[in-house]
């Protein structure tokens, strides 16, 4: 019989002794205890894996240990599950660890599930609807309140029909977790095989892997290639998330691989302490957390002391909750929408949990109120991968992003990214830069403000100016840096850039810096809408108009004849400033003003001509050069009657703007 492999994994939850291990070799065949150890003490200790054929699809299961001493690798085991099996037995009911397990389910995001209620051989009809009923009101306001309760033997099989139709049903009901994201599997065991090398077991969080690819085991940062895969103990070409995995790379040494560890793709994920993340304190905990409690973080396979701290309130009451920022005794890696629980240390018992919305690189101003704003919006962004991926944008440290940077801090390929990006520009969320790098418009507005800004400033300080050149404005741009400095987005303690911790480094310059393609982009938007104007080559407000006084056009007039009436002999700054009888400060305005309004040309530092010089010398050398194949340097003074103080930096102008090219003492047209 053929079966369809599906990336759905079931887990079974409840207290020691429930019948959990049997249930699963009852549905499967399987015995999941491996360890002698269990096998002698009739408890499992270890996760125990199985596959599972229901009506001819394959799905996994996960078989968790009861007792109250491995809890963590209870915890383990469930991050990776789609949907449960809830063990209780019928002669002790509901007990301590049936009620964390569910605790622990519920705050994994675990949806969906049935109850199996065993060992219904060993009491009268009676007992098995006492507990029945105990279970459906220890169940009300669970995930689970609607779900079968079954009862049945894994002794005698009693039951066992209704049982496996009720499970074709959850089955059924259970969306398969699609092959998105970033390959990540949380690393549940290692070992080595005879003839392979290294296996590596675990249920991939997302992504899919093929036999051939190069992986990573952090945070060891080991690299190795996927030599072969199995998926619910059979040979398959690559894994996908939710499966039941175990991958082979021969490369990695399995003594130096432990639970906790994660395999991944590079440059992606990296090893970190502090975590923002939004946390549920449980219902039933009789006690607030205090701001810098101490506990145990879980996530993905991994377990490490942390301390928790709370944002704003010195305390967070049960069943409420909040932001927080978690910081980890030992480095963990996860990504955004990972599900965390947190334990308390001792007794140990189940406190909380909830989801991981970033890694971030220092700790933060806990009541800063720019901070708790800019921390609220991550989190409801980071809820949907669009959002994100947006949000990303929004808060690029150098206004824009390229395709690569969205890609490593929202952990989203770079195939599935471009189809978000399309989207959000078609919806006009984002704007499209050259080289496939991207703008958010908020920022864009923001940032085009400031340019109308800078340039309403230069026209107050310079009115006698047509405007500001294009480079002058970029640069003054970036000196106002305390006005629009990422997007608004606070600067946290410490803060430096990093793609794994949150932060999408800057591509050039500092974090105020505006790219020279994102400059262009902007101007090719304010130009054909109005907000600005290009006049003479300068960049101006539509409103602004050159201001000058009578005194101050005379001048203007004045030495503007002067170099007309000298056109291959201009005068020098002095000479103007002794003929016109004005200082030397007035004279370089002067001259600053005539070459804005493109009446002298600048050919060297305080060198100028009349524009109708260069625009005759022009004309002269192109002529000569089609006639006679070239042009030997000495001879331009004689085209120009001038002498070679003023031939030879022209030349180099029309060098230099790429009218000729000079090869020896000769000049070609370029």
């Amino acid at each position: 019989m053929e079966v369809q492999q599906h990336n759905v994994t079931l887990g079974t939850a409840g207290h020691i002794d429930h019948g959990k291990t049997a249930l699963v070799k009852l549905l499967t065949g399987c015995e999941t205890d491996r360890l002698k150890i269990e096998k002698e003490r009739g408890m499992s200790i270890e996760l125990g894996f199985a596959p599972c054929v229901i009506s001819e699809i394959e799905v996994g299961i996960v078989d968790v240990p009861g007792h109250e001493n491995f809890v963590k690798t209870m915890v383990a085991g469930a991050t990776g599950i789609d949907g449960c099996i809830l063990v209780v037995a019928a002669d002790d009911g509901v007990m301590p660890q049936t009620r964390e397990h569910m605790d622990i389910l519920t705050l994994l995001g675990v949806e969906h599930g049935i109850v199996a209620l065993t060992k219904v051989d060993a009491v009268p009809p009676e007992r098995t609807q006492v507990a029945t009923q105990e279970i459906r009101g220890f169940l009300t306001g669970t995930f689970l309140q609607d779900a079968p309760i079954l009862p049945i033997s894994n002794i005698t099989g009693q039951g066992f029909e209704e049982f496996y139709e009720a499970l074709k049903a959850l089955v059924a009901a259970i969306t398969p977790k699609t092959a998105q994201g970033i390959f990540r599997v949380p690393v549940e065991r290692a070992f080595s095989a005879k003839g392979y090398g290294t296996i590596v077991a675990g249920i991939p969080a997302c992504g899919a892997v093929e036999v051939g690819e190069e992986l990573v085991l952090l945070p060891q940062m080991a690299k190795g290639r996927l030599r072969s895969v199995q998926v619910y103990g059979r040979d398959s070409t690559r894994a996908l998330a939710g499966q039941c995995a175990a991958l082979n790379v021969p490369q990695w040494d399995p003594k130096a691989v432990e639970r906790g560890n994660v395999i991944t793709i590079s440059d992606y994920f990296a090893p970190h302490q502090w975590y923002l993340c939004e946390l549920k304190l449980l219902d039933q905990e009789k006690s607030d957390l205090k701001n810098a409690a101490q506990v145990k973080f879980h996530t993905g396979t991994s377990e490490t002391p942390a301390s928790v701290y709370l944002f704003q309130d010195s305390v967070l009451k049960p069943g409420r909750q909040c932001l927080v920022q978690l910081f980890l005794d030992h480095p963990v890696v996860a990504g955004p929408r990972d599900h965390f629980i947190i334990r308390s240390l001792s007794p140990t018992r189940t406190l909380g949990g909830g989801l991981i919305i970033e890694a971030i690189e220092k700790r933060l101003k806990r009541t800063h109120p720019d901070v708790l704003k800019e921390i609220a919006e991550r989190a409801q962004a980071v809820a949907r991968p669009r959002d994100f991926v947006e949000y990303c944008v929004k808060t690029a440290e150098a206004f824009a992003a390229d395709e690569r940077q969205i890609s490593l801090r929202s952990k989203m390929p770079p195939k599935e990214l471009a189809a978000l990006l399309a989207e959000l520009v078609q919806g006009g969320r984002l704007l499209s830069v050259s080289g496939k790098s991207y703008i958010h418009v908020d920022t864009a507005e923001r940032v085009q403000q400031h340019l109308l800004d800078t340039v309403r400033v230069f026209h107050s300080k310079r009115p006698e100016s047509p405007g500001i050149s294009r480079d002058l404005l970029l640069t003054e741009f970036s000196r106002g840096e305390a006005i629009v400095s990422r997007a608004s987005r606070p600067r946290f303690e410490g803060e430096t850039p990093s793609t794994h911790a949150g932060k999408m480094p800057a591509t050039q310059g500092t974090p105020s810096s505006l790219r020279k393609d994102v400059f262009e982009t902007l101007l090719a938007r304010m130009l054909p809408a109005g907000r600005l104007v290009e006049r003479k080559g300068f960049l101006a407000l539509p409103e602004h108009r050159e201001q000058f006084n009578n005194a101050e056009q005379q001048l203007l007039q004045n030495v503007e004849a002067l170099f007309r009436s000298h056109l291959f002999d201009p005068p020098g700054p002095q000479e103007v400033a002794d003929q016109m009888r004005v200082p030397p400060p007035q004279v370089q305005r002067v001259l600053r003003i005539l070459t804005e309004q493109k009446q002298l040309v600048r050919v060297d530092q305080d060198l100028l001509f009349h524009a109708e010089a260069v625009a005759t010398a022009k004309e002269r050398l192109v002529s000569y050069i089609q006639q006679n194949g070239g042009l030997e340097s000495v001879k331009f003074k004689y085209l120009l009657d001038t002498s070679r103080k003023y031939a030879i930096p022209l030349l180099d102008y029309f060098d230099k703007i790429g009218v000729t090219r000079r090869v020896g003492y000769t000049r070609l047209l370029k």
